[in-house]
């Protein structure tokens, strides 16, 4: 099994790196390109369908661990599950919305156009079999499994697509999410399929994520931010599918806890401030990440900061099925301790060095004149 989980990882890995650069030549020739603006924290301009190089590494190794372990009994694609049906639905929920993000990256389509594309896909997966039908041992009323499934995968989806606004952000985030239900599917009896997934998720990522990091070769695209939410939505049915303990069942929920509050954060504050259903699609600049950096930091320790926050929130959820709540909760404060203490002396070291930079610019400009 971590052979399996060693090949799905590299091979994912060495795709979406080898990959990657050919994304860059295609977004220049068909005008996808990410301008600076008011809104954007870039400075120049930028590639943004790396998300292409995301899924083709997934798939590619996705596939191949599917077939060659099927071939080797390793899994049982028509067991009473129906794997083989719900995988199907899965790949084409990835055709369909990665077509529409690629048309919005390239071309801009409006938000309710997003939406409808997003909705569509969820109802793909849900036809096919991958739903939220039971809780706790309970199973659920059609209509109910049918609404708590469509909305976590179009809430998924549009939270890391929502939190992708500094260089490597979203794919970061989404990797270290990865990694933790990775190691909650692994440590829980989740389905082989569920683990296999997420490792080619995970592992396209990190072949990525040197092109995407700060400064940025590229972005991720809406095309590619769209298919880590979607993605990580339906492999968190699919891995918390057999259990029936509760803490389980809400991981993913606790693991995506950074998007997900970001996301409740950005519509209850577009709903205030513009008052009306369609303020809630105005994009705006108050984020977590524009927030951090309001306070003084720059876009790299932005970053960083969100990296510890979601990969704490993943530590919490691990500890807290294996060890119980006190010990996460120790966990938790002792976080948050260490970065009241750090958080002071960060932004006095920025606030020298800016300074500092202030001054080397002057006295470059004296000596020019």
């Amino acid at each position: 099994m971590w052979g399996d989980i060693a090949i799905a990882f590299l091979l994912a890995t060495i795709t979406a790196f080898v990959v990657t650069p050919y994304t860059i030549k295609l977004a220049k020739k068909v005008g996808a390109i990410d301008y600076p603006s008011d809104r954007r924290v870039n400075k120049k301009p930028v590639p943004r369908i790396g998300g292409l190089a995301v899924i083709t590494g997934f798939l590619v190794s996705a596939i191949y661990l599917v077939i060659s372990m099927s071939i080797e009994g390793k899994l049982d694609l028509n067991d009473t599950e129906n794997y083989k049906l719900k995988l199907i639905g899965f790949l084409i929920g990835i055709i369909f919305l990665g077509i529409f993000a690629l048309i919005d990256d390239i071309k801009s389509l409006k938000p309710i156009q997003k939406l409808i594309a997003q909705i569509v896909a969820a109802i793909l997966i849900f036809s096919f079999g991958i739903r939220i039908d039971e809780i706790n041992g309970i199973m659920l009323p059609e209509p109910i499994s049918f609404i708590l499934t469509v909305g976590w995968i179009i809430g998924i989806t549009n939270a890391i697509n929502l939190i992708d606004g500094l260089d490597g952000l979203s794919s970061g985030i989404t990797l270290i999410s990865c990694i933790f239900l990775l190691l909650i599917f692994a440590t829980n009896n989740s389905p082989v399929i569920s683990i296999v997934l997420i490792t080619a998720l995970a592992g396209s990522i990190l072949g990525f994520l040197p092109y995407n990091a700060n400064p940025a070769k590229t972005f991720i695209g809406d095309v590619g931010a769209q298919f880590l939410g979607f993605s990580l939505s339906v492999i968190a049915i699919l891995g918390v599918a057999k259990t029936v303990t509760l803490v389980v069942l809400i991981a993913p929920v606790l693991v995506l806890g950074l998007p997900i509050f970001d996301t409740l954060f950005a519509i209850i504050r577009r709903l205030i401030k513009g008052k009306s259903i369609k303020a809630v699609f105005n994009a705006d600049r108050g984020h977590l990440h524009h927030r951090i950096m309001k306070m003084g930091y720059t876009q790299k320790q932005a970053v960083y900061i969100l990296y510890c926050l979601s990969a704490s929130i993943g530590l919490f959820t691990l500890i807290l099925i294996n060890d119980g709540i006190w010990k996460a909760l120790s966990l938790i404060l002792l976080t948050a301790v260490m970065l009241a203490v750090g958080s002071k002396e960060i932004r006095k070291y920025n606030r020298e060095m800016l300074k500092q930079n202030k001054e080397r610019e002057k006295n470059f400009d004296e000596k020019n004149k």
